[in-house]
């Protein structure tokens, strides 16, 4: 496998990284159909914990499958696939060097009581990580939580721990909870500052939602008005997201949210292109959908990402 200039200048703003975990990276930048333009789509499937079997796979019945989400992955030439551990382990022999994958090592559900701060359990580690022969962790945190001191801190030691295994960590950045409205989640100080914290704990890759224009924090606000920071489209914000993320040597990418219609879907990618992020981190809207449904509308988001479309 030839690197590309792109990818091997994408590597080399990670100094401290060992070979392992540069390899690891690599593998990521360097699959699917994406490979070498430092651009990337990720299959996520770790919507069982928060929503539950029916309103993840009840739309797709074939989703319910753990092989049908490596299969997606496969077939539509993504860069890589993300899921907990019970459903990579359901794959893992038959589909082990097909793809490269990522273990949602922390995750949460929806029974829990509404009044508790989000947090979320630990279901996963790095050895199974490396039993499993992922490529990356992913962790979420959730700033502005109660509990967001204890899950940096969990996503600091375990990130060290992949680090020396040779393994990326992605880190899945949603600010909830304490103070914040709920406009104030997807604002783009906030998404902003979700994302240079994650770059601050060591992410290789930083996965955030799509910012909104709004703007959450009276000092924060005074800042973007007096120093004329561009957020009024999305390109924009995606922009200013990335370099948030230590001047853009960090790979940002954006979660695909809620299903949407594919016009907008397309919207979404053309913006993140165009605003210089990584690319898209899509679940609920790919494999809740026909499998040819899926991969259609993921060749489309790859063209899109290769300036085709």
């Amino acid at each position: 496998m030839k690197i590309t200039k792109i990818v091997k200048n994408i590597l080399s703003a990670y100094e401290s990284d060992n070979p392992g975990t540069k390899a690891n990276l690599c593998r990521i930048l360097m699959h699917g159909k994406l490979a070498g333009t430092g651009k990337m789509i990720i299959l996520p499937v770790d919507q069982g914990f928060e929503h539950g079997p029916a309103r993840s796979y009840a739309k797709n019945p074939d989703a319910y499958d753990p092989h049908y989400h490596y299969e997606l992955a496969i077939e539509a030439g993504l860069n890589a696939y993300a899921a907990p551990l019970g459903m990579l382990e359901a794959g893992a022999d038959r589909f082990a060097g097909a793809i490269p994958t990522i273990l949602k090592v922390n995750s949460s559900n929806s029974l829990n009581s509404k009044s508790a701060e989000p947090y979320q359990a630990i279901t996963a580690d790095v050895q199974d990580a490396l039993r499993l022969g992922c490529s990356a962790i992913g962790f979420t945190i959730y700033p502005g939580s109660d509990h967001s001191m204890e899950m940096m801190s969990e996503i600091a030691e375990m990130s060290r721990e992949a680090k020396e295994c040779g393994i990326a960590t992605v880190i899945w950045s949603y600010p909830r909870g304490g103070d914040l409205s709920k406009q104030g989640e997807t604002a783009i100080d906030i998404c902003a500052y979700a994302a240079h914290m994650a770059c601050l704990l060591g992410a290789h890759i930083v996965k955030v939602k799509l910012p909104t224009e709004t703007l959450e924090l009276d000092e924060a606000k005074k800042v973007y008005l007096s120093e004329k920071i561009g957020i009024s489209s999305m390109s924009e914000r995606v922009a200013h997201v990335k370099k948030s993320c230590f001047n853009g040597k960090r790979l940002v990418i954006f979660s695909g949210g809620s299903s949407k219609d594919l016009n907008s879907l397309y919207d979404d990618a053309r913006a993140i292109r165009d605003g210089g992020g990584n690319g898209s981190i899509i679940g609920r809207n790919s494999f809740q959908r026909p499998k040819a449904e899926a991969v259609s509308m993921l060749n489309e988001m790859i063209a899109i990402y290769l300036n085709k479309k």
